[in-house]
Formats: structure tokens, C-alpha cells, sequence
């Protein structure tokens, strides 16, 4: 993804619009970008086929603002969480269960972007720290090799987000193509960067 990170915050959620970007991510669920339609994300959110545009400029708008839910609800559950930083492990686990999940969100999330909507570089940037600070934390606990931390996070995210994207396309699957899954892929990369911080 390629974005500018000087966009807004977040814009305003407003009752309708939480509708609107949560009935147009069903509607992504189920049949893809094609079927997301402003005034079909209308009707599914039982309002008028009128107020989505009184929100969103455009489709390109409205696809924005579902990938920033995405990206933010990822800062969220960390935030959530008692206690230290969710590890980096846990957190690339949590990135392939995702994925995996909602393919479709995934796959838009993670889309090249050409304009920046909907704070999508604001939640990008927020997620992509979140990341760093874990793998800070996992170098200090020497559980990750030591070195620059921005690159050691899209090592990690770059295999897990692979691996997810392999699964998704039937090119990886335990017991299949490749012999693996994407958690057991995690997993291994950790124990394998974990032998590598104790030497």
C-alpha cells in the first residue's frame, strides 16, 4: 500500500455512516468490490439510496473507509489488551486468522491505493507502528535478532501477509501444496529468528 501518511484523522463516525461502511463491508464479503454499490450499501443499511453520497464522495471512498476500519480495529484489539504489547508473534497470528476470515477486506486493505480517503493513511500508519513497537519489544526480550526494527517488522508481516495470500489462492496448505499453513509458516519464522537472536 502506498499512501501518504498526512491525511486527516479518522473522519467523524457518525451513527449512518457506521451503518453505511458496515453494510458495505457485508455486501464486500459476499460477492467483492463489484458488489458494493453506493446506492445497493444504501438499501442494505436501511436508509435512503441518497445518504451514502451525503457521506462518501465516491465508491473509491467508501471501499477507503472500509480497509481504515480494518487497519484501526487491528490498533484497537491491541489497545485493548491488559498489559504489555501483544507480542509480535501474537500479532501475526491474529493478521493470517483476518485474513483468512474476511479475504475480500484483505485483499482491499492491502490493494495499491491512489489517492488517500477516509484517514486510510492516518490508520495505516497507526497499525503499521503498533507492529514496530512489538517487535521492538520482542528484540529487547531477545526473541527477535537485534537490528532495525522497521525491517525486521515487514520481514515478519511480509510472511505472514505471503503466506496468508498463498492459502487464500490454494497455492498453501498443510498437508498440501507447500506443507504447511499459514500459522504453522509463523510460527516457524519465529522459532527460527528466535535461535537466531540466542547465538
Amino acid at each position: 500500500m502506498t499512501l501518504s501518511t498526512s491525511a486527516p484523522i479518522l473522519a467523524v463516525m457518525t451513527p449512518t455512516r457506521e451503518a453505511l461502511i458496515a453494510a458495505a463491508a457485508d455486501l464486500l464479503d459476499r460477492g467483492g468490490p463489484e458488489a458494493v454499490t453506493l446506492r445497493e450499501v444504501g438499501r442494505a443499511a436501511g436508509v435512503s439510496h441518497n445518504a451514502p453520497y451525503k457521506h462518501f464522495a465516491d465508491k473509491s471512498e467508501l471501499l477507503a473507509a472500509i480497509a481504515a476500519r480494518e487497519l484501526s480495529r487491528q490498533s484497537e484489539i491491541i489497545a485493548a489488551r491488559d498489559g504489555p504489547v501483544l507480542s509480535a508473534r501474537d500479532l501475526m497470528h491474529g493478521y493470517v486468522r483476518r485474513a483468512l476470515r474476511y479475504p475480500e477486506r484483505f485483499k482491499l486493505t492491502f490493494r495499491r491505493w491512489e489517492r488517500d480517503a477516509a484517514g486510510l493513511g492516518e490508520a495505516a500508519s497507526q497499525a503499521h507502528g503498533l507492529l514496530v513497537a512489538a517487535v521492538t519489544c520482542a528484540q529487547a526480550a531477545g526473541e527477535l535478532p537485534s537490528g532495525d526494527p522497521e525491517r525486521m517488522s515487514s520481514l515478519v508481516r511480509g510472511l505472514a501477509h505471503g503466506a496468508a495470500d498463498l492459502a487464500l489462492s490454494g497455492h498453501l496448505k498443510s498437508g498440501g501444496k507447500g506443507n504447511a499453513d499459514p500459522d504453522t509458516l509463523v510460527d516457524d519464522l519465529f522459532d527460527y529468528l528466535r535461535l537466531a537472536a540466542a547465538k
